[in-house]
């Protein structure tokens, strides 16, 4: 990673030493506060380094020596009469710093214990990288899995099918009234959700978009199967999307490489009568739907990919999906690359941004406090103390339940030699939550202000 763009501070994982808004102080707080508060840049950089490594080995939550990605919680489910277990992902910002109050977007994954690690790890590592919000997802694994992701009950079918099929109505009934209200009294979830589904999964989210639209904001149908039912999704497309308004809500579809021999392209297998291509054929013409009726506001993007299977086309679908329904969202390179022009209006930027991106995902989304506060220790760190007080003063106004928001402001006035306030934001800070390294600082402050 860019040493200039990493992340800050540790102070997301409570077993590492260096609290969130303190790496600047490892560098600056046992340097008399007569002196420049930052060493020479070599200096600082070589320590930054080193600090920073030992944090991200500590990123990850450990238990019992084992590496944790997540919690196991479950639902006593009245509509479907058993019991769900739940496979849950916080964002280690807000498992650790709830005091801030963020909240986060919410994705629904059907197929849990398929897909959790994949989804989890790569939702992860984008919001790291600022190229979609931290998100809490929510897999949800399988019970009986021919009923509940299948919306209807043919009555007719090339091959057996099990008795008890057609419980999707049921199942979605379930995500309605049961698991959704159970997840946002629970965690700290943003009103935006997000539903991921392939296979049957995907037949399932293109049922839900269809019939309850207003359940989601954005939905992941990947490789679907749409033959279901003698392609009855599709022929229900056809009208809906003359009828229906879908303002606001996104639709991405993958579709993977099924019976596609080489030489024959979409439209030759849109001809094709052969089984190999018998689940390929409904997703074109849904996609065809797609592209001929008007869908009222539907935002939606369908991609082939020729290089995968029906198995392998879920991450890379993931990926791609994930930065189609946030691409207002993402930070564009150009921000980091204009950040040191003397010129460059950061917190200006930051919010214009991010007033952009509430636009496109309907609700106040909120520049996230740890990327602030990495910005204006960007900023202090280079002796830009004007501009990194604006980030800092952002924090505040956003996140005023925030321990760290107030604690780095007390930083920031260190780096004025400027006691006084110093020792009023960190009494604020110590007034939201106890942290003994700042209570130490406060100490020295007032001793040394005869306080």
């Amino acid at each position: 990673m860019c040493g200039h763009r990493s992340r800050p501070s540790c102070g997301t994982n409570p077993s590492c030493d260096f609290t969130d808004s303190h790496t600047a102080a490892i560098l600056s707080r046992y340097v008399p506060l007569k002196q420049n508060i930052f060493m020479k840049h070599s200096i600082y950089m070589t320590t930054l380094a080193i600090a920073l490594t030992f944090c991200d080995l500590l990123h990850a939550q450990t238990i019992d020596n084992k590496i944790v990605i997540g919690a196991i919680d479950s639902i006593q489910s009245t509509i479907l009469n058993e019991q769900r277990k739940l496979w849950v992902y916080v964002p280690n910002s807000g498992s650790a710093n709830a005091d801030s109050q963020q909240k986060y977007p919410v994705i629904y994954l059907l197929d849990g214990e398929n897909h959790f690690n994949s989804v989890t790890g790569m939702a992860e590592y984008l919001s790291n990288t600022m190229i979609i919000p931290e998100m809490i997802i929510v897999g949800i694994p399988n019970t009986n899995r021919f009923r509940d992701l299948s919306p209807t009950k043919p009555s007719e079918s090339t091959f057996p099918l099990p008795p008890f099929v057609g419980g999707g109505e049921a199942f979605t009934s379930f995500l309605e009234k049961e698991l959704m209200p159970y997840i946002e009294s629970k965690y700290p979830t943003a009103p935006y959700r997000l539903m991921i589904g392939h296979s049957l999964g995907g037949l399932m989210v293109i049922n839900t978009m269809l019939h309850h639209c207003n359940l989601f904001n954005s939905y992941l149908a990947i490789d679907p199967s749409l033959w279901w039912d003698n392609d009855l999704m599709v022929k229900q497309a056809d009208s809906i999307f003359q009828q229906k308004k879908f303002d606001g809500k996104s639709l991405y579809i993958a579709m993977a490489n099924n019976g596609i021999t080489e030489g024959m392209d979409l439209t030759s297998v849109m001809k094709d009568t052969t089984e190999e291509s018998a689940n390929s054929r409904p997703m074109l013409l849904f996609s065809d739907v797609l592209e001929s009726r008007k869908t009222y506001g539907l935002r939606w993007k369908f991609h082939y990919y020729p290089d995968d299977n029906h198995g392998s086309v879920t991450m890379i679908a993931a990926y791609d999906a994930l930065r189609f329904f946030f691409d207002k969202y993402t930070i564009p390179l150009s921000y980091f690359y204009n950040a040191p022009k003397p010129s460059f209006n950061a917190d200006s930027v930051i919010i214009t941004h991010f007033k952009t991106a509430s636009e496109q995902m309907g609700y106040t989304v909120l520049p996230p406090e740890n990327f602030v506060h990495e910005e204006a220790y960007n900023m202090m760190y280079n002796n830009d103390l004007d501009r990194a007080f604006r980030l800092f003063d952002l924090n505040i106004s956003n996140y005023p339940s925030s321990y760290n928001a107030y604690d780095s402001m007390g930083d920031y006035y260190m780096a004025k030699n400027d006691k006084e306030k110093a020792i009023i934001y960190f009494t604020k800070a110590l007034e939201l939550k106890e942290v003994p390294a700042t209570r130490k600082n406060l100490r020295s402050l007032k001793l040394m202000t005869n306080r």
